[in-house]
């Protein structure tokens, strides 16, 4: 399996990650080629060799005429599929640009086909999202994994007026992410980068283990105390199946619980998806009786011993409850693998469950199965189905 790791020493936009992956090895003059495909206005695309603060690195700089143009979600959806990329880059830039496009949709409470793109949606943004997506491409890339994120802190001029640090969408975007502001009053992450992370990787922590084969840095604008650059290493994972996992097989979790009787049941829905979001393993419902008789619900979440406190926060704002019980518990997990099918619709990851290095359990994502769904028009149980299938046709005789 070919691992990608975002080193994010300077935080992250769409210039370092491309220039990163130049730099890394993905063909620049393939890269051109393939860009030139899109239907935009005239642009140019130049890459150049820079040092900061001691880091030779590559700066990636689109150049093209201001036309005005303000894209919504659907328009660049649109021009995307008619640039007639390899599926496989298709795929992650429409994934990229719809986890931008969700972010933006929850900031501003529209629909996500009438979300506009202002900054985004010029022509250095599309063309940084659909060539980093290229690239990795280009370079093998099936898993990918982060460090913690710095964002920086204070304020940054948009087309919206003075906004915080790290920005509205960024947020939304590295929810469940570990970040920090590294003291800077600079912005580290913009929206661009952050949907890249978003789209792309499985986890935040140290490096996986991994058999490094390629580094490769992409310079940021800024001039700052320290390397503003992001460094991405790209390489094979390590034989151990499931070592470049972050979380160990066995581990000690906690079940938090509390009973609500008094919440209109249309916002339980929401509560699960803001504990998931905010790094739950997992969060469920299950109906109970309480004391006199009064039906009510228990809300159940699982998580790690470091997100004890933001889910208990949760929980208290969300629900209203008075009180959340907490216990320690003991989890083993099966070691899993990721395989990535291509389903007659679109790309879609299956996570394989291993026990004694032998898979019993397949699962396709169930966010790639509607993604591929929703914009193939066809139903998602169909694409689930296709993806379990092939799935299983790719393990063959491993399969238990």
């Amino acid at each position: 399996m070919r691992l990608a790791y975002f080193d994010c020493i300077a935080g992250i936009s769409g210039d370092m990650a491309l220039g990163a992956l130049i730099d890394a090895g993905a063909d620049f003059d393939l890269l051109r080629e393939e860009l030139a495909k899109l239907p935009l206005e005239p642009f140019d695309i130049e890459v150049e060799d820079v040092e900061t603060n001691g880091l030779n690195a590559k700066r990636v700089e689109v150049r093209a005429t201001a036309a005005g143009i303000i894209r919504t979600y659907a328009s660049i959806r649109a021009l995307l599929d008619s640039a007639a990329f390899p599926p496989d880059a298709l795929d992650l830039a429409q994934r990229i640009f719809r986890r931008l496009a969700e972010a933006e949709a929850r900031v501003h409470r529209k629909e996500i086909d009438s979300v506009t793109f202002h900054e985004v949606g010029a022509v250095d943004s599309i063309v940084d999202i659909a060539g980093t997506a290229l690239a990795l491409t280009m370079l093998g890339v099936e898993r990918a994994f982060s460090s913690a994120v710095p964002t920086g802190l204070g304020m940054t001029k948009t087309d919206h007026g003075a906004m915080p640090i790290p920005a509205p969408a960024v947020v939304e975007l590295l929810r469940g992410a570990p970040l920090y502001s590294k003291g800077v009053p600079v912005e580290l992450v913009t929206p661009t980068g952050a949907a890249i992370l978003a789209a792309t990787v499985e986890g935040y922590g140290e490096l996986p283990l991994m058999s490094v084969q390629s580094v490769g840095y992409g310079a940021g604008s800024q001039r700052l105390d320290f390397p503003n650059v992001l460094r991405i290493l790209v390489g094979e994972e390590a034989e151990s199946r499931g070592a470049a996992s972050p979380a160990p097989r066995d581990s000690t979790e906690v079940l938090l619980e509390t009973n609500v009787d008094d919440l209109n049941p249309e916002v339980f829905e929401y509560v699960i998806e803001e504990l998931l979001a905010a790094g739950a393993q997992d969060a469920w419902l299950a109906p109970v009786v309480m004391k006199k008789g009064r039906p009510a619900v228990t809300v159940s979440v699982l998580c790690s011993p470091e997100r004890v406190d933001a889910m208990r926060g949760i929980l208290f704002r969300e629900t209203g409850t008075l009180g959340v019980r907490s216990t320690e518990v003991a989890k083993r997990a099966l070691d899993r693998e990721v395989l990535k099918v291509e389903t007659a619709h679109g790309a879609v990851a299956v996570k394989v469950g291993l026990f004694e290095g032998r898979p019993v359990t397949i699962s396709p994502e169930y966010e790639d199965c509607a993604r591929v769904a929703r914009e193939a028009g066809v139903p998602a149980r169909h694409v689930y189905e296709e993806a379990a299938r092939l799935a299983r046709d790719q393990l063959g005789d491993h399969e238990a």
